[in-house]
């Protein structure tokens, strides 16, 4: 069954008790938290996701907990818990919802060495991936939320999961984080898009997810070959515009973007050649969402030509 077919009410007390187990792309969660707004965004933004009984094999036992002491009631704080430790600071409770997201990141990107890791969104369009590493402020996310509601798949706004032997990428396939004004940006592109509350300010300003379009999983385990690497640019007032990257340059700058390039070593080092051998690269500035996604599908109609 998906989280969607079961109640609210029962949503909490399993998060309460034992935790909740659900299938998040090739991973499995247990999601334990006690602090309501943890329960309210699951509730907008994951009721697609394939919740699992408990004999399920589980990847991540992950807890949102409510801060000890005084700090339960006064100034309240939600504590990120994980394998008998507290890998990040406490946030005040109104970010409990964000630093669940952040939580599950962190789980991934220190742990899942059986993929190359990259910090980047991935979409897909007939089967080919456009990998987009940028660092904060690039307008990535703002990027990756217009074109996955005009006709592209979500794969991941945060992690690239790569093969370690050949160029597939695996879908994760969760909520799109978006921050500050790319939040008005697209409630205004995507006037019936579902969004979590906003939190404000986070460590990152205010911040809020976006639900993935329900019809995309239908296709959450088809993975997609790595065809473009696209380093988009927010610029104001320019115009949409593609520049061809060399691949020693990208591969350099997608390895400061891995999370375990160095762990891996040698076979980092050849899944990501596969990938840059395997793809056209770009640099890409943009400032209107419209034009954006005219480039975009302009690099599919080409493969037809």
């Amino acid at each position: 069954m998906d989280l969607g077919e079961f109640s609210a009410s029962v949503i909490r007390e399993r998060l309460e008790r034992n935790g909740l187990i659900l299938r998040i792309g090739p991973f499995s969660f247990r999601l334990i938290s006690e602090i309501r707004s943890v329960a309210d965004g699951l509730i907008v933004l994951y009721p697609d996701y394939e919740v699992l009984d408990e004999s399920h094999f589980v990847d991540y036992t992950v807890t949102i907990a409510p801060g000890r002491g005084i700090r339960r009631w006064v100034g309240k704080q939600a504590i990120f818990k994980f394998d008998g430790a507290e890998p990040f600071i406490p946030l005040p409770t109104d970010h409990a919802f964000p630093l669940l997201e952040w939580s599950m990141n962190w789980c991934i990107s220190m742990h899942a060495h059986h993929y190359l890791l990259l910090h980047s969104a991935v979409i897909e369009r007939e089967g080919c991936a456009v990998i987009m590493p940028a660092p904060p402020g690039s307008g990535k996310s703002t990027l990756c939320a217009g074109l996955v509601h005009r006709g592209w798949r979500l794969l991941s706004d945060e992690l690239a999961l790569i093969s370690l032997t050949d160029t597939s990428i695996t879908p994760l396939g969760r909520p799109i984080s978006l921050k500050n004004q790319s939040i008005d940006v697209i409630k205004e592109y995507v006037p019936g898009a579902i969004f979590n509350r906003v939190t404000h300010d986070t460590s990152k300003g205010s911040v809020t997810h976006l639900k993935v379009p329900s019809e995309q999983f239908r296709r959450i385990r088809e993975s997609a070959q790595a065809r473009w690497v696209i380093f988009p640019k927010y610029v104001a007032g320019s115009s949409a515009q593609l520049s061809a990257r060399s691949k020693a340059k990208s591969m350099l700058e997608l390895g400061r973007n891995s999370f375990n390039y160095m762990v891996l070593g040698r076979q980092g080092f050849e899944a990501l050649s596969r990938v840059v051998d395997a793809s056209d690269c770009y640099d890409f500035q943009y400032s209107q969402l419209d034009d954006a996604v005219a480039v975009f599908d302009g690099l599919v109609a080409r493969r037809h030509q």
